[in-house]
């Protein structure tokens, strides 16, 4: 099926849109711009050169997607937003792409982006994640699949976000947070595993038992974090969950958040 679209949008002749669009009056669109099968571009979005999105995403009023990076070291370069299927941004929502031409701004597919929420550049994201009102991920950041950010949430540059993971509202951080947790507070800490999201995502209440063994190897005992993954390999039943864990521990630059 063709697509819709309005002759008071603005598009560049050289944007290639595909079939079953719908593209409200006033949307922007310029040239270096690929837009996939069955998406909805509501007025006042812009979509801006290097932004290549794939099927069935829906953009609401005021997005920007593939906007210019807040980065010192930007220099102009072509570089791109890649974008997967399925993907949900509501209004004022800004996505910048990647710095440099070599690197990518990278959202997976099925994500939702509450109004306001804004992802800076060279971030990764994963799919069926949800980010709250007013949550910022600075650049360089990696977010996993079905992390979980409430509102006005901030994750500072080159921190990681481990899969099923929840951060609560008004959380700051500037070291990494584990696959399968809880984080809240000022400073930010360890509140427990996120049982909640595990089920929903069909992980066994006896794999849950055993990751928050893990978590309390690593959060509650007298070791180190890494002596503590050590206990994790030796003393815990194996499992894809306890590989993912251990991994995300020793790859670690910034150390993970604490207990306290």
């Amino acid at each position: 099926m063709a697509s819709e679209i309005s002759p008071k949008a603005e598009i560049d002749p050289r944007a290639k849109i595909g079939n079953n669009c719908k593209i409200y009056p006033f949307a922007y669109i310029e040239g270096d711009v690929e837009i996939g099968d069955g998406c909805t571009i509501y007025p006042f979005v812009s979509i801006l050169s290097g932004t290549r999105m794939g099927k069935n995403n829906t953009v609401f009023q005021g997005a920007v997607l593939g906007a210019l990076p807040q980065d010192f070291d930007f220099r102009g370069e072509a570089s791109e937003l890649v974008i997967g299927d399925r993907n949900t941004f509501r209004e004022n929502v800004v996505i910048n792409r990647a710095t440099h031409s070599d690197g990518k701004t990278v959202i997976g597919n099925a994500n939702f982006f509450m109004e306001g929420a804004h992802i800076s550049h060279d971030t990764k994201v994963g799919s069926r994640c949800v980010f709250g009102y007013g949550t910022k991920i600075a650049g360089d950041c990696v977010i996993e699949d079905a992390a979980i950010f409430s509102t006005s949430v901030i994750a500072n540059a080159r921190t990681r976000v481990g899969s099923c993971s929840m951060v609560q509202s008004g959380c700051s951080f500037s070291k990494d947070i584990p696959p399968f947790i809880i984080a809240n507070g000022s400073p930010i800490k360890y509140a427990g595993i996120n049982s909640t999201m595990m089920t929903a995502y069909g992980i066994d209440a006896k794999i849950q038992k055993h990751i928050a063994n893990a978590y309390r190897l690593v959060f509650h005992g007298q070791t180190s974090v890494f002596d503590a993954v050590m206990q994790i390999k030796e003393q815990v039943p194996d499992s894809k969950e306890i590989q993912m864990i251990t991994a995300f521990i020793e790859a670690t630059e910034l150390g993970i958040i604490s207990k306290i």
